[in-house]
């Protein structure tokens, strides 16, 4: 996979501890990485990360805040990572109006804080930030949002990952592109050697999440209590997509950004194929357009595996959320020659099988792993460039 890239290469990831972020080390430790993370201890649901014995398994386990920017520096400093994947974040709408200061804190600042890090060690690298199909202005449009429409927000949370896209796009111009003089910085100004890249994915679901206020842990809990699945918001259409789906993405755009201008680029097994001017920038990732469902639709498909019954519990008075999303993958189908494995049918699935067999008592750690060696095959068998 990735034309063996990551095999014994260092590799950062902050929000290690989150349910993205275990998929993640996971899939990079069965590559052969040395994984180092960064992230807060995990919050009481985040029990993927345990259940998966990560901390016994990766490099380095170091527990800090992103907004601590001397700590951030010292390991970035020390580990000297050749990758890194940013998934620290504050990653839930409805939270982010009961902790709008801290949402910001955390998904600006942070951000801010990360970049800056890798500014100050000047450690040649590659950064892919992760954001979200939220940081986009959001006009309810039916067709497919892309990566030059314009960035925007309604609640703090879409609005904290659109600002954090602009400071990505700033860093990016301002440090990591051609020299600009700048007599005041204390380090070089520019570094061609570090390559930023943002990457913005669709509604990701797949076993082992347990958050508060995602429609599958809402209603994996219902059913294991025997009660009805609550829906709160059953006509909103979004576009679903496996967790392995934009994790392919991720690994895939961040060996080709690092290999594109390497030496490795020389090399016709080698994943890159684009200059690396198309790829420090920003891509979307997320499903076929067929997967774009409904609440309402993705319940149904998964009590059709799990059992269980769900009930209307639409609020007029809820906090806003966006009714109508979309992503427009192109770009990553042109440039990357990447696109998505798995239908809706199989995401839903996937999905209900891992909490099915977890809940029978299976080891999640070889759940995890059968279900990574079970998207590879089929992407393998699609003749993806990664695969």
């Amino acid at each position: 996979m990735f034309s063996n890239f990551y095999k014994n290469r260092r590799v950062l990831v902050t929000g290690h501890t989150g349910f993205k972020g275990s998929w993640l080390c996971e899939w990079l430790l069965s590559l052969g990485a040395e994984v180092a993370g960064y992230a807060l201890d995990p919050q009481p649901h985040e029990v993927l990360y345990d259940q998966l014995q990560l901390d016994s398994r990766i490099s380095q386990d170091h527990r800090a805040d992103i907004s601590n920017l001397t700590k951030i520096h010292q390991v970035i400093s020390t580990f000297k990572p050749e990758v890194i994947f940013h998934l620290a974040a504050q990653p839930l709408v409805r939270l982010s109006y009961e902790q709008p200061v801290e949402t910001f804190a955390t998904n600006v600042m942070g951000t801010v804080n990360l970049l800056e890090a890798v500014r100050l060690s000047d450690n040649p690298c590659t950064v892919l930030c992760v954001t979200t199909d939220k940081c986009y202005e959001n006009k309810e449009w039916l067709h497919a949002y892309r990566e030059e429409d314009p960035m925007g927000g309604h609640d703090p949370y879409s609005a904290s990952k659109g600002a954090a896209e602009l400071v990505i796009a700033s860093y990016r111009r301002s440090f990591f592109s051609s020299p600009v003089p700048c007599s005041l910085s204390p380090v070089p100004s520019s570094s061609p050697s570090i390559r930023i890249a943002s990457a913005r994915a669709g509604n990701v679901i797949g076993g082992g999440d347990w958050a508060v206020d995602r429609i599958v842990p809402d209603c994996i809990r219902s059913i294991r209590a025997g009660q009805p699945i609550p829906v709160r918001n059953k006509i909103a259409t979004r576009p679903w997509q496996h967790v392995l789906e934009p994790l392919s993405g991720y690994l895939h755009l961040a060996a080709s950004l690092a290999s594109s201008s390497s030496s490795l680029s020389e090399n016709p097994s080698s994943v890159l194929r684009p200059p690396t001017s198309s790829l420090t920038s920003a891509f979307n990732f997320g499903p076929a357009l067929d997967s774009n469902r409904t609440v309402e639709q993705l319940v149904i498909e998964l009590v059709n595996h799990t059992g269980g019954k769900w009930s209307d519990a639409s609020d007029p008075n809820a906090v806003h959320e966006a009714s109508k999303l979309n992503l427009a993958i192109d770009k990553a189908f042109h440039l990357l020659n990447w696109k998505p494995t798995w239908d809706f049918e199989t995401t839903i699935q996937e999905t209900a099988a891992w909490y099915l067999a977890e809940a029978r008592g299976e080891d999640p750690k070889a759940l995890t792993q059968s279900q990574i060696n079970a998207y590879h095959q089929a992407a393998s068998a699609k003749g993806l460039a990664w695969a």
